[in-house]
C-alpha cells in the first residue's frame, strides 16, 4: 500500500519513519510512504502558501492553489493502474473519529492521500473539491495534520504482516474484535514483587484455562470502569457468555 503525505514540514517524519519496530513496515516497502511539500508547488520568490482569511478573523488560511498543484503532481506518480484516484484524507477536528475498525480497513487497502492541514485552516473551496474524507484523533485541536497522519501511519503499519515480532500481539490489542472490543488486560514482568506489589498468583501458575479466564475477568472489568459505553456494545451484541455476566455481577458491575 502507499500513503502519499502533503504537509510543510516533511522533515518531521523522518524520525518516526526510520525508528520503533514499525520501522520494518517502511523499510520494507510494505508501507510505502512519501512526502510532498505543497510550498515547492507555490508561485513567487517567496513561494507562499498562505493569506490572510477573507472576512478577517485571526491566523492564516492554506491556499488552494499550492495544495491543488501538489495533489496534481500526487496523482501522476501514483498513476493508479485501474483509473480510479486513491482517496484523499484530510486530518481535520470536524472530522470522524479515527478507531480501530477504520483502521483495520486502511490496513487493508491501497492506501491514500494524507492532507496535513497547518495554521487557521485549509481553504474550504480545495476540502470541497478535492477531500474525500476527514479524519479526527479526537475532541481537540492540533497546531496541524502531522501527528494524526503519522497515529494512522503508525496503527496501519503494526498490522502489516511480519512488522510485530508476535504475529499474535496485535489480536490482543485494546478495541481489537478478538477481545469482542474490550479493553485489554493490565501485564506484568519481573520481578515477581516489586515495591510490596506482586504479581497475580494465577498468572504464575502455568495453567492456561484458568490465565486465560483471569485475563478475560480483568478485562471485562477495566472495560467496565473505564469504558462502560464498550462493555455495552459487546452485550448488546451478544459477545458477554454466562461467565462473564456472573463475573461482572459479583463484582457490582452489571
Amino acid at each position: 500500500m502507499r500513503f502519499d503525505v502533503i504537509t510543510l514540514f516533511p522533515e518531521l517524519f523522518a524520525p518516526f519513519l526510520q525508528h520503533g519496530i514499525n520501522r520494518r513496515a517502511f523499510e520494507s516497502g510494505l508501507v510505502d510512504v512519501r512526502l510532498w511539500n505543497p510550498r515547492d508547488f507555490a508561485e513567487g520568490n517567496y513561494r507562499r502558501v498562505d493569506d490572510r482569511p477573507f472576512g478577517g478573523g485571526p491566523g492564516m488560511v492554506m491556499m488552494a492553489e499550492p495544495l491543488w498543484q501538489c495533489l496534481q503532481a500526487v496523482r501522476a506518480s501514483r498513476a493508479d493502474p485501474d483509473g480510479e484516484h486513491a482517496p484523499v484524507v484530510l486530518f481535520s477536528p470536524i472530522g470522524e473519529p479515527l478507531n480501530h475498525a477504520s483502521v483495520e480497513r486502511w490496513s487493508h487497502s491501497r492506501g491514500a492521500v494524507l492532507v496535513c492541514g497547518r495554521y487557521e485552516g485549509i481553504d474550504q473551496r480545495f476540502i470541497d473539491t478535492c477531500v474525500d474524507l476527514q479524519i479526527s484523533l479526537g475532541d481537540f485541536v492540533l497546531s496541524g495534520g502531522e501527528i494524526a497522519a503519522m497515529a494512522l501511519l503508525d496503527a496501519v503499519a503494526r498490522l502489516q504482516p511480519g512488522v510485530l515480532s508476535d504475529q499474535g500481539s496485535h489480536q490482543q490489542d485494546s478495541f481489537n474484535p478478538a477481545l469482542d472490543g474490550l479493553l485489554d488486560s493490565p501485564h506484568f514482568t519481573r520481578p515477581e514483587e516489586w515495591h510490596g506489589q506482586p504479581v497475580p498468583e494465577v498468572l504464575l501458575g502455568g495453567h492456561h484455562e484458568r490465565i486465560a479466564r483471569h485475563r478475560r475477568e480483568q478485562s471485562l472489568a477495566l472495560t467496565a470502569r473505564q469504558r462502560p459505553d464498550l462493555l455495552q456494545r459487546a452485550r448488546e451484541q451478544g459477545l458477554l457468555d454466562k461467565a462473564d455476566q456472573t463475573f461482572l455481577r459479583s463484582q457490582g458491575l452489571l
